[in-house]
């Protein structure tokens, strides 16, 4: 099916459960970003409704933490259900407001649901233990048990990448564990989450259980300051992040941010399946992924033949309109977005890099690019380019390639393409990142797996379960055996 959006009826934004278009609201155009022309039409959310929202969030507060965990997982499963029977829909919705291929939309939509399937299962596995505490003769007829509670109203702030499966991380475990939550999209991209908060008004959580306010920017302070909310989950920018902690008080704080993610192809690689994956790593949805291949480090007896291979592979890339199925490279989110990649790409020419294809910029359209001696003071080598360009150099020492992926100020996830054990050990000793991907790119992810980074990649993990663990706290019961405790117990 082809998706088409009503620009004279805008989404409502989702206030307490229900649609909601405030009387003289002011919109959000959100626009095609192939075409460049208005697609769609979003209710802004002012600060007065967001403290609605949060106020309503407190309210609902004790109704969700009592839903039995069959109630919450009920909900989750009719997501599930229903994101399955609006795929189409969301694919294409994918295509117009993030401008993703329509296969990589696909992907996303059935990462959606895993997401919220995962979700589902984990809700009923909210388990405790029964601790024996008699570790000393003062402690003798004690014993302690502990449970996760959750933590109560939540902020959540999701990127323009990935608008529906982003959502999705932070939206699900906050339903598992019974959180209600107040969500702000991303203004670039804020109908996947409307779309979610559509299925969600469907259900019959309590009222106040959830909120999903776009609203710019600068008028989103209280999702971080307003101390009623327990904890603010983040991704995005590094810079936006770090601030956000800095200014969110005594809550829970959890980062998901940037990355210039290094992948090492070692001598004794297959280089046809390395090419394979590290074409998609690089340029999956013109690399704006925050664990997109970024920095290919090769082995010098194969570095030749490696990227000759890469470079023809990366000719072959299919740039256009992502609603066409043969496209794999299509519009970057912004033309502001990409002209500053293609200024990066300039700035390392003047350093001495050499650009093996790519290089050239049409509006929002940036061509796939590959560039080799490339300085390690360039942009593009210790920034973050979240665009479709990658830069190749060689190694010789396998420790001085894991010193290379080290040198970052971000740590996100790392690839190693190699079949010698010991070295595989050794990455996941030495790299300082939240993840090593052995034999595959660093762009790999499943939905239920521990994500996140160090240094300034983030703080803090998601991931359905450790996200649960983060929404909830252990609540401590002991119990003190009398008899036990002072010995006057029957030993009969």
């Amino acid at each position: 099916m082809t998706t088409t959006f009503d620009i004279n009826t805008p989404f409502p934004l989702y206030l307490a459960n229900e649609p909601h278009t405030p009387d003289n609201a002011d919109y959000l155009t959100v626009t095609d970003k192939y075409t460049g022309q208005p697609a769609a039409r979003v209710a802004l959310a002012d600060p007065s409704i967001i403290d609605c929202a949060i106020g309503a969030a407190v309210n609902a507060t004790e109704p969700m933490r009592e839903l039995a965990a069959c109630d919450r997982q009920a909900v989750l499963m009719h997501c599930v259900h229903r994101f399955q029977e609006r795929f189409d829909e969301l694919a294409d919705g994918l295509c117009i407001e993030a401008g993703k291929p329509i296969r990589d939309a696909r992907g996303e939509v059935t990462r959606l649901i895993d997401t919220f399937r995962i979700a589902a299962e984990e809700s009923v596995r909210m388990i405790g233990e029964v601790m024996p505490l008699d570790i000393s003769p003062r402690a003798r007829g004690y014993t302690g048990y502990w449970k996760r509670i959750p933590l109560g109203p939540c902020s959540l702030i999701s990127p323009f990448n990935f608008p529906l499966n982003l959502a999705a991380h932070k939206v699900a475990p906050a339903l598992a564990v019974g959180c209600p939550f107040v969500l702000k999209p991303a203004s670039r991209t804020p109908i996947g989450a409307l779309i979610i908060g559509q299925v969600l008004a469907e259900t019959d959580l309590p009222k106040g259980a959830f909120s999903v306010l776009p609203c710019p920017r600068q008028g989103a302070d209280q999702f971080t300051t307003d101390e009623r909310l327990k904890l603010l989950s983040f991704t995005g920018s590094p810079d936006v992040g770090w601030d956000l902690k800095a200014r969110a008080g005594k809550k829970k704080v959890v980062l998901e941010l940037g990355g210039n993610a290094g992948c090492i192809v070692d001598a004794d690689t297959n280089l046809e399946d390395a090419v394979n994956r590290i074409i998609i790593g690089a340029f999956y949805q013109s690399g704006q992924s925050c664990i997109s291949v970024q920095r290919i480090i090769v082995h010098a007896d194969v570095y030749d033949e490696f990227r000759d291979l890469l470079v023809a592979a990366t000719k072959t890339l299919v740039m256009g309109n992502p609603r066409d199925e043969k496209t794999f490279i299509g519009p970057m989110i912004s033309e502001s977005e990409a002209a500053r990649v293609h200024d990066w790409i300039a700035d390392t020419q003047s350093g001495g890099a050499t650009i093996l294809c790519g290089g050239n910029r049409d509006g929002v359209m940036m061509e796939a690019t590959l560039l080799e001696n490339v300085p390690r003071d360039c942009s593009l080598s210790c920034r973050e380019a979240f665009g479709p360009v990658a830069i190749l150099s060689k190694f010789t020492d396998f420790d001085a390639a894991l010193d290379e992926v080290n040198d970052s100020r971000y740590g996100l996830q790392a690839g190693v393409f190699t079949r010698d054990l010991y070295k595989a050990h050794r990455a996941w000793e030495k790299l300082e990142v939240g993840g090593v991907v052995i034999g595959d790119i660093p762009s790999w992810r499943v939905d239920h797996m521990p994500y996140g980074g160090v240094k300034d990649s983030g703080f803090g993990r998601e991931g359905i379960r450790w996200s649960m663990e983060d929404m909830t706290e252990p609540r401590l019961m002991v119990v003190r055996d009398v008899d036990a405790a002072i010995g006057t117990r029957s030993k009969t």
